[in-house]
């Protein structure tokens, strides 16, 4: 017997993949859970586990082509059950496969050959996940055309109606186009010109940054925190959490003001339904931190960030920023953030404006410290000055509001120990 092995849904918002790598080959036998393709998508490489058993008889997925959630990867046949069952099996199979005739009443007239009836309207088919991005969107999924299979509806497809400003309904026919239209053609002309098509991560990343500065009213507000007692805090601990296995940084520490300052400030952590026109207040805390690879940039999530000491978050931090770079992290490490946290410190810069990471309401952004001269008790002394700035959704949150987040936040990191007055009680 044939089996089609086809690609499952793979999570929130992925509905494609390109193929890196073909584990099986025909004529293999393949058990259930063995790995068979590896896959890279949008912020991840994963394996994807067979969930049939067989011997390979066909292998469709490619290396280099993309292939959508829904698509045949690979085929098998089993082996044929010995003895009489077989043609049993066999005869039962084609019996449910094969609708059964209706049987007129004894005696009855003869029925009707039916009349063609009129085909019934397509529902329109889309994931749930992307049904709540078009929600969060604002987005009339109703209008929007699908370009998948069978006119499945995307996330992209959902974006890239977004992105368009909701004027008219996407044309399944037509190129999903989400970046601006101009298209540097005759850019030669001028000199030698070198073509590199974009990873999958800097697509994703360009159509994500579009869609999110052209449907979220961005406004950045900036700050400044005096961290010269956090950074003396640092280095007087910094050996012990590295003997616990961790690295004591200015982002672990600003994940644990964080957690204390999304708790204050519950409008910083929720997100926009407006659809409903309504704004969802989550009830937890997941920051994700903005990791810089050769790859491009990718944001795991530090879950339950409220409830975890500083040093299990020392020792957490590197581990997911390292699965980053090596582009081994999953793709549910890369979900369900409630804020996100940016540090360009190690760079160098004064100052900048980081973009919000739907669906999302604010992202905090921090600069590299610098001595500067402040006016301390009658006279100028050296302190270490950390530039901070917070971009927040307009629709939700108001620049006072901004404005109170960020000094809280600069006043916790120059009173570093009174967050240990504010340590969450255990629910148990």
């Amino acid at each position: 017997m044939k089996l089609e092995f086809k690609l499952p849904e793979l999570g929130e918002n992925i509905v494609s993949g390109t193929v890196t790598k073909v584990l099986i080959a025909v004529g293999d036998s393949v058990a259930v859970d063995q790995p068979i393709i590896e896959l890279e998508t949008d912020k991840a490489v994963v394996e994807i586990p067979s969930t049939i058993s067989g011997t390979v008889t066909e292998i469709q997925a490619q290396v280099g082509k993309s292939i959508n959630v829904g698509e045949v990867v690979f085929a098998v046949t089993t082996e044929p059950v010995s003895g009489t069952e077989a043609p049993t099996l066999k005869r039962e199979l084609q019996t449910a496969e094969r609708p059964k005739p209706a049987t007129p009443p004894a005696g009855g007239p003869k029925p009707a050959a039916p009349k063609p009836a009129a085909p019934p309207s397509q529902p329109l088919l889309a994931a749930p996940s992307v049904r709540r991005l078009a929600r969060q969107l604002g987005v009339d999924i109703e209008q929007v055309s699908g370009t998948g299979m069978s006119g499945r509806v995307s996330a992209e497809n959902v974006k890239a109606f977004a992105a368009r400003g909701a004027t008219e309904p996407a044309i399944a026919s037509a190129p999903e186009q989400p970046l601006p239209p101009a298209r540097p053609v005759d850019q030669d002309r001028w000199g030698a010109v070198e073509r590199q098509p974009m990873s999958a991560i800097r697509r994703k990343t360009a159509v994500h940054m579009t869609t999110a500065w052209q449907t979220i009213p961005h406004v950045t507000h900036f700050d400044s925190a005096d961290i010269t007692s956090v950074e003396a805090f640092r280095k007087q601990y910094a050996k012990q959490v590295e003997e616990a296995g961790g690295r004591l940084t200015v982002t672990v520490i600003l994940l644990k003001v964080l957690a204390s300052a999304l708790r204050k400030f519950p409008r910083f952590n929720a997100s926009v339904d407006m659809e409903n026109q309504e704004v969802l207040f989550k009830k937890y805390i997941h920051i994700g931190v903005a990791v810089d690879t050769p790859h491009g940039l990718l944001v795991p999530v530090v879950r339950d960030v409220d409830r975890k000491s500083i040093v299990e978050m020392a020792v957490e931090v590197p581990q997911l920023a390292e699965k980053a770079r090596a582009r081994k992290l999953t793709l549910d490490e890369m979900q369900g953030g409630t804020f996100t946290l940016t540090n360009l410190g190690g760079l160098g810069g004064v100052g900048f404006t980081p973009i919000i990471n739907a669906p999302e309401v604010a992202v905090l952004g921090i600069s590299r410290a610098r001595f500067e001269p402040v006016f301390v008790n009658g006279g100028f002394a050296p302190r270490l000055m950390l530039p901070l700035c917070v971009s927040y959704d307009h629709r939700v949150i108001d620049g006072a509001d901004a404005a109170r987040f960020l000094r809280w936040v600069a006043e916790a990191l120059e009173q570093p120990f009174v967050l240990m007055l504010d340590e969450p009680k255990d629910d148990g």
